[in-house]
């Protein structure tokens, strides 16, 4: 489990020590994630499935796509489809994603990157797997993550962030025990690239074997922990936790995780897929690819998708997303 990752991590910037007046959150509600295939057949892991929406507000969905080591043909992506109304930030940790959409956007996703698209006021989308991975086959994982826009901003123009691996903000625990990748919030002072209408911090976390970490975290945010692969514990309470099991927290100034001293040797490390919110607190009519604010509203998406006005199928592929040009 790559992502980015640094040779040593005692040159990185390192977290404080909390102090004994720190309040630790517990864990409210553990779950583990269903297992599935969306798309053309690629298997996912449904993370919130089981979760009230209100514990998990500003979030709608995380999947974990893989991971899957495919042979020669057998790559999957999706099919062309529609989005309304909220954003979809794509984590790719092993392999390589294309992505385009009926805009003129697009492009290549790989070991570390993060394709945001804010799909905004709506617009066709389609992820896939190169052509070139296609024939020769190769492991793929990595996560999608659906974040509410707020009323205000839900029929903003379409965008996207095209955030590479190096551009988050990495950091480790006072030991060196752990390597954390800001990918967008902050944390510690330590500000990650993405870019939000709601806030929220979002955060991959490698903790070695038999490491602990203590995280600072916003007392007005929601704490949800996904476990990407491993064995450990967590929160206050340090309930014990593994592959494809997600953490919901309570209240707090700071999250507790710890890794096993042993792991699995497919899982020597422990993986976490950290996020949290101020939550919206809007209400939430959320229907296959659109969340709107009401049932009216969502009625219009799937008039506007069926009329045409999210936009139509590109005639041909874009040359940059072939998955083979230069990467900036």
């Amino acid at each position: 489990m790559p992502a980015i990752t640094v040779d040593n991590v005692l040159v990185l910037p390192r977290l404080p020590r909390l102090d004994e007046s720190t309040t630790f959150r517990p864990v409210r509600r553990l779950t583990t994630a269903p297992s599935g295939f969306e798309g053309e057949g690629f298997p996912v892991r449904k993370a919130f499935a089981g979760v009230p929406m209100s514990e998990l507000d500003p979030f709608i969905m995380l999947d974990q796509m893989g991971e899957v080591d495919y042979a020669p043909g057998e790559p999957k992506g999706t099919s062309w489809h529609p989005h309304r109304g909220f954003e979809t930030v794509t984590y790719i940790i092993d392999g390589i994603f294309d992505h385009q959409d009926s805009h003129g956007g697009g492009g290549t996703i790989t070991n570390g990157d993060t394709q945001w698209m804010t799909a905004g006021s709506g617009l066709l989308h389609i992820e896939a797997p190169p052509e070139h991975l296609v024939v020769s086959g190769g492991l793929f994982h990595g996560t999608q993550l659906w974040v509410n826009l707020p009323r205000a901003a839900k029929m903003s123009s379409p965008k996207y962030q095209d955030i590479r691996g190096n551009q988050a903000a990495l950091l480790t625990t006072p030991d060196g025990g752990a390597l954390i990748r800001v990918i967008a919030g902050e944390i510690a002072g330590h500000q990650g690239p993405g870019s939000t209408y709601t806030p929220i911090t979002v955060s991959h976390v490698t903790v070695e074997p038999g490491a602990q970490v203590d995280l600072p975290w916003r007392p007005d945010f929601n704490a949800l922990v996904y476990v990407l692969g491993g064995r450990g514990t967590v929160g206050a309470n340090g309930r014990g936790v593994r592959t494809g099991q997600l953490a919901v927290h309570g209240p707090g100034d700071a999250l507790r995780f710890r890794a096993n001293a042993r792991q699995d040797s497919r899982t020597p490390t422990l993986d976490l897929y950290i996020m949290g919110g101020l939550p919206i607190r809007e209400p939430v009519a959320h229907y296959g690819p659109f969340v709107m604010n009401t049932r009216d509203e969502l009625i219009q998406a799937f008039d506007d998708f069926q009329a045409g006005r999210l936009g139509v199928i590109p005639a041909a592929r874009l040359p940059h997303t072939d998955g083979q040009g230069e990467r900036p």
